[in-house]
């Protein structure tokens, strides 16, 4: 009998996926996660009951959260990825040839064991850039001290122990632990799903509140709830939009390093224009 993975965001609308094979399903001290085999997707990591990724699609999402941060920065060496258990996030940060050291850290190391045994073609784990901690990434950046170029947040929805990651007090850390010129972004929610919209907002607010320069921007993103995803940009100082930061964008996308499937420079720039109805989520 086929087997499938049902992800409903309101209601009874939702995501159905074929399941050839439950490869892994385990309750951790933080959550449950689970990875199947599906029929169309290749494996799917799933989170509480949410998509996290799967290996046809996470390009996109893995992509657009570190390469427009990145870009927008004048010279980024050392980044911070909060969350990103997966290993996806670190990949893409690490294709940059500038960078110096990425340090990843994630609450929950059951995430990372089970991505590394059966997603590990996701991740580039063996790079000695790469500085795994496994402890909460507030704690971290509140008392570790160090500081970074870039701050990558890599977290779930807002729920369980992510929930914290969408609140002012968490940015006012992240902007504390950026240096000077510091550029940071963070998953923000589909803008299609109202129950979203608080949590949406909130980043949006504390990011006005706490940096230079905060924009949403957009991809589409098919096995995320109504397959568009937002993202928010905050900058002590760099515009992502500024002729400097579109210019990297150009000369980044086409170094061999970076093989994209998604991100190019048009995409750069036009992810910021927003529709109105997105717009109205931010400034009603």
């Amino acid at each position: 009998m086929a087997l499938q993975y049902n992800e409903f965001y309101h209601r009874h609308t939702g995501l159905t996926i074929g399941v050839e094979q439950v490869l892994f399903s385990k309750q951790s001290s933080f959550q449950n996660i689970e990875i199947y085999q599906t029929d169309t997707w290749g494996k799917l990591l799933v989170i509480d009951g949410m998509v996290m990724l799967s290996e046809q699609d996470e390009f996109v999402y893995h992509e657009m959260l570190t390469h427009i941060p990145l870009n927008t920065h004048p010279d980024p060496r050392q980044v911070l990825i909060i969350g990103g258990g997966d290993g996806g996030t670190a990949r893409e940060v690490l294709r940059h040839p500038g960078i110096e050291q990425v340090d990843l850290v994630e609450i929950d190391e059951t995430v990372i064991q089970a991505c590394q045994k059966h997603m590990p073609e996701i991740g580039n784990w063996d790079n000695p850039k790469l500085d795994v901690r496994i402890t909460n990434g507030i704690e971290h950046i509140k008392e570790s001290g160090d500081r970074y170029d870039v701050i990558l947040v890599d977290g779930s929805d807002p729920i369980g122990p992510a929930v914290d990651l969408f609140r002012k007090e968490f940015y006012s850390y992240c902007n504390q632990a950026l240096r000077d010129n510091g550029v940071m972004a963070t998953q923000c929610e589909s803008p299609w799903v109202a129950s979203y919209h608080p949590h949406m907002k909130e980043v949006y607010d504390s990011m006005n509140e706490l940096f230079s320069i905060h924009r949403p921007y957009l991809a589409s993103i098919p096995l995320y709830p109504a397959g568009l995803w937002c993202f928010m940009l905050g900058s002590k100082s760099e515009n992502p939009l500024s002729e400097q930061a579109l210019k990297r964008a150009e000369t980044n996308t086409t170094s061999p390093n970076i093989p994209f499937k998604y991100y190019n420079p048009e995409i750069h720039q036009s992810a910021f224009s927003l529709p109105e109805f997105v717009r109205e989520i931010f400034l009603p």
